[in-house]
């Protein structure tokens, strides 16, 4: 998924949990166990309970991504990835201004619309070029690269904000290239329904990290320099993504094509319908999340997300594996569990 439309904004934990967590008092008084250790018990079912949605969601969303990119239906292949990108973007809007109904929050704008436009057309291109990868190269690869944009997001954050990275950092960003290289060059890579063009995927698959590195970069620049709430930078981001991805149908005449293949063959009606459903879960438990536990909790989250659903494809279409790339898969992913275990270590001694 693009980081426009995962922007996690702050969720309500009494809207989240059927009820509020007991005061300690309380929770002593009932048990007559000391507070901590349920308090202790409740935060790990919960935080299990967010993981396994964030997991179960993003899994399904990738294995219907790769479905409607890479197999076809009735013999027809679907071409339209912009309306891909319309279609969730829209869902992603009605669950944002339903979140900040519920809140009470103000539906206006909190930024000059220029700025979330910036976001929005980083964003959709990013998404894009995401899809139309998957044409030419297989899902692994895809979900290896999201891992491989840790150097764009560095480079665009020395770039844009000045910021500055500890020597650990650029190790996990240059261990996690090396992986990725590995794995592009010992092993099969192409998409199933590729006619021989997989440098095409790898330059879309370049221009999504350059895109989505920029998309991140300028999300944060907007929340720090307009407080802008993430509820309402996820729907004034999606909105104009709506009307950018919209106008991109219009404009290259596929809006008619796609609607017709959406409304004609009835596998991919549902199937696109449940992508877009399951990427708005997929946003619900990771706001949850990161609410409740925190980025780098999450962070460990979505490694363990990339390795089930990498796993979940190979098993799924029966794709084939080398031991080499096998070995490219641990450094990869060596290097993100590394990375999230010293960041936890760190914060907690810092509590």
């Amino acid at each position: 998924l693009a980081q426009g439309a995962l922007a996690a904004p702050h969720v309500l934990r009494y809207r989240i949990h059927p009820s509020p967590p007991p005061a300690p008092a309380a929770a002593m008084a009932n048990t007559g166990e000391p507070a901590r250790p349920a308090m202790v018990r409740s935060q790990i079912f919960w935080c299990g309970l967010y993981a396994t949605g964030v997991i179960g969601m993003l899994v399904i969303y990738g294995l219907l991504q790769e479905r409607i990119m890479q197999h076809p239906y009735n013999g027809d292949i679907f071409k339209y990835s912009v309306f891909l990108v319309f279609l969730n973007r829209l869902a992603a809007v009605i669950f944002a201004v339903f979140m900040a109904r519920s809140r009470g929050e103000k539906l206006g704008n909190s930024a000059e619309l220029w700025k979330y436009l910036i976001v929005s057309l980083s964003n959709v291109f990013a998404s894009s070029c995401q899809y139309e990868a998957l044409k030419y190269v297989s899902f692994a690869v895809q979900m290896l690269g999201k891992s491989f944009k840790m150097m764009p997001v560095m480079i665009w954050g020395l770039v844009i904000s000045g910021k500055k990275y500890t020597l650990t950092d650029w190790l996990v960003a240059a261990a996690v290239t090396g992986g990725v290289t590995e794995f592009l060059m010992t092993g099969p890579t192409a998409s199933p329904s590729d006619k021989g063009n997989n440098v095409m995927g790898l330059v879309l698959l370049a221009a999504f990290l350059v895109l989505d590195g920029l998309t991140s970069t300028m999300q944060e620049k907007l929340f720090r320099e307009n407080k802008t709430t993430k509820y309402n930078q996820m729907m004034y981001v999606n909105g104009i993504s709506c009307l950018v991805s919209l106008g991109t149908l219009l404009v290259s005449g596929n809006l008619g094509p796609a609607l017709n293949f959406y409304f004609s063959h009835g596998s991919f009606f549902w199937g696109a319908t449940v992508l877009s459903a399951s990427a708005v879960g997929g946003q619900f438990f990771i706001y949850s999340m990161v609410k409740e536990f925190g980025a780098l909790v999450f962070a460990a989250t979505m490694n363990v997300r990339q390795v089930v659903s990498i796993i979940v494809s190979y098993v799924a279409y029966r794709h084939f594996i080398t031991p080499l790339q096998v070995l490219g898969l641990f450094a990869v992913f060596g290097a993100l569990f590394y990375k999230s275990v010293i960041g936890l270590a760190a914060q907690q001694e810092e509590r």
